[in-house]
């Protein structure tokens, strides 16, 4: 969308400021964990009203994330004129501040609404859940992205939880006595695979991080750091999301998991572009390309989980 004559706090302000390329990100693990409801009890056993519910919970939390990051990082002084990555709203002047905070507590309201019957078919524990999601995007852009502890919540939280707690709510209930190990393994892969668009956003930001004193897992690890990281995580989360795979797969002739080698290359293409590119905005053409890959994972993963039913 074009960014150039935004009036403030227009419809076209709160659209960049919710920053829809970034709901890939959220609809993935959701993809991820359906494709393990649907490997484990086909297509016949799987409920569709938590699955629908899981994905806009999802996205409505996506959105909410962003409008948190971009109001905290604006009052806190991160977003300044030296900013590398995509224009923020507050920053720009496209939102102000009091109506910003007004749109974090809708979206909240929102997802709370979403989330809630999913109570009816995960139990209590889901409120549970519901509730360190919303803690989980508060607590990521005051505080723990600011200690170097922002990757693990994106293990926790855009693998873990999502993947799992999807499969248990879409999974039939009389099937329900515990998530299997394929599925940890799937979500724990799919958490890092989403970690490296984290990684790649940091290591372009690695100078206005220092300067505002935000101490990122890159900057605690330094350039050459990010790049290994960069690369292993997608590796890594590769082969646990073939090893997943293979498991659910393990009665009918393992070849389904052939299908996440695709995303190999892919990877590996970002990550040179990105050890040759190495500093500034240009950088933000990797952000893209990680992006991109990201949802190639989910695909390549959701169909090789649904091709070994």
């Amino acid at each position: 969308m074009d960014e150039t004559n935004v009036r403030v706090n227009s419809l076209k302000a709160w659209i960049l400021a919710a920053r829809p390329k970034t709901l890939t990100g959220a609809a993935v693990p959701v993809m991820i964990g359906i494709a393990c409801a649907v490997a484990m009890y086909g297509w016949c056993g799987i409920r569709v009203v938590p699955a629908v519910l899981c994905m806009l919970f999802a996205l409505i939390m996506q959105v909410d994330a962003n409008f948190i990051n971009d109001y905290f990082d604006f009052m806190k002084g991160t977003d300044d004129e030296q900013r590398l990555g995509p224009k923020r709203a507050c920053a720009q002047g496209w939102i102000t501040a009091s109506a910003m905070r007004s749109g974090l507590f809708v979206t909240t309201l929102l997802a709370c609404i979403v989330g809630l019957p999913l109570v009816y078919y995960g139990g209590w524990e889901m409120i549970m859940v519901g509730l360190a999601c919303v803690v989980f995007c508060f607590l990521y852009t005051i505080s723990f992205s600011y200690i170097g502890l922002g990757d693990l919540l994106v293990l926790v939280f855009f693998g873990i939880v999502p993947v799992c707690m999807t499969y248990w709510l879409t999974a039939p209930p009389t099937a329900l006595t515990s998530i299997p190990f394929a599925v940890v393994l799937m979500s724990i892969a799919c958490g890092l695979i989403i970690d490296t668009l984290l990684v790649v956003n940091n290591y372009r930001d690695i100078e206005n991080d220092r300067r505002a004193g935000k101490l990122t897992l890159i900057v605690r690890i330094g350039e050459r750091g990010g790049l290994v990281l960069y690369l292993m995580l997608g590796l890594v989360g590769t082969i646990l999301a073939i090893v997943g795979v293979v498991l659910l797969d393990w009665h009918d002739g393992q070849w389904t998991q052939s299908l996440l080698i695709i995303y190999t290359p892919f990877h590996t293409w970002a990550f040179n572009e990105m050890r040759y590119i190495r500093k500034g905005a240009e950088l933000n053409r990797v952000l893209g390309m990680t992006a991109r890959n990201m949802f190639i994972f989910g695909l390549l993963a959701s169909a090789a989980l649904v091709f070994a039913n």
